[in-house]
């Protein structure tokens, strides 16, 4: 493993991968290998987002959280455990952390044909009647992630030593979500409990997350000494980390590193903040068995066999999502 400690998260161009030569893609491969190696995260561009999509699909949620409240509790179901739809304020709270995060969001998942075997596996997509715009925006900036996605998991792929489309079949249609969030103003800052943050230190459930630059600052990773470092991505970048399902299968080879939305300075904190990650999740049957390629006597079996959609059931109950 590299010893080398990141100041910034390192920045790749995607179109070396696919658009280069052999030898421009092998050098991003090894750039994202000891990225991912080491801080977890990178920055991209030549990605398949533009960023006039972008600012269109920001301005769509924005309309949507500035909705009456119950206006917004309208697209709330409880019994699909935040998975799509809205899910308002104290509802998650990361992993081991008792305070619930100080945001709310709205869910947008997988596009499945209707003749499609998936189709009855994954809940339909909730469209709020007040912000018609929002359902094409979201529908197009989810399948150009999805597709930025599946190259990323291809470098991946040919990093760990797999063939390039190892995760393509797992990926096709799978689980993937995108997550509008609004971390609402904070107007009473010494009311709050102690921990309250924008969203506590936790690592990704998913495979993989591509980060749509974010309204405002406060994105933090913590960095391997235990230093926490800013990430910001400039406007026609992605961030994209990897998730626990990806260092699971990859028996940590591959890191899903801590990180955190931080309250702003007391003289912004009446002003609100806006994120859309796009988690992207392979199928629930996905085998997360630790490959074999990746432990060794030096590096010994760290987890117990598990399918995907096991591993997120476990996780959305952790969170608070998923009732037990």
């Amino acid at each position: 493993m590299s010893k080398k400690l990141y100041d910034e998260i390192p920045s790749l161009n995607l179109e070396d991968f696919t658009k280069g030569t052999d030898e421009t893609k092998k050098q991003f491969v090894k750039e994202l290998g000891e990225a991912y190696n080491t801080i977890g995260f990178v920055a991209i561009k030549g990605h398949y987002l533009s960023d006039d999509l972008s600012q269109k699909l920001y301005k769509a949620v924005e309309n949507f959280f500035s909705l009456p409240t119950e206006q917004k509790k309208a697209y709330e179901k409880e019994e699909l455990a935040g998975q799509r739809g809205y899910t308002s304020k104290g509802k998650e709270q990361a992993k081991g952390h008792k305070v619930p995060d100080l945001k709310e969001f709205y869910q947008v998942g997988q596009f499945v044909p209707d003749n499609h075997e998936l189709k009855k596996e994954y809940p339909d997509n909730l469209w709020p009647s007040e912000v018609p715009e929002l359902a094409s925006l979201a529908k197009e900036a989810y399948q150009n992630l999805e597709k930025t996605g599946f190259e990323m998991l291809r470098a991946i792929a040919l990093y760990l030593g797999l063939n390039e489309n190892y995760f393509d079949s797992e990926v096709t249609y799978g689980n993937s979500i995108l997550r509008a969030i609004h971390y609402p103003p904070i107007e009473n800052p010494e009311d709050l409990p102690a921990d309250a943050v924008r969203a506590a230190q936790h690592g990704d459930i998913n495979l993989i997350t591509l980060l749509m630059g974010a309204s405002a600052d406060g994105l933090q990773v913590l960095r391997r000494d235990g230093e926490w470092i800013p990430i910001t991505a400039l406007p026609n970048q992605l961030v994209v980390n990897v998730g626990d399902m990806l260092a699971r299968l990859t028996n940590d080879k591959l890191k899903s590193t801590i990180h955190r939305v931080v309250n702003p300075p007391k003289d912004q904190m009446k002003k609100s903040r806006y994120s859309i990650p796009f988690f992207m999740h392979p199928k629930s049957s996905m085998d997360l068995s630790c490959l074999d390629s990746c432990v060794d006597k030096e590096n010994p079996k760290q987890y117990d066999d598990m399918t995907a959609g096991a591993f997120l059931a476990e996780r959305l109950a952790e969170i608070g999502l998923l009732k037990k």
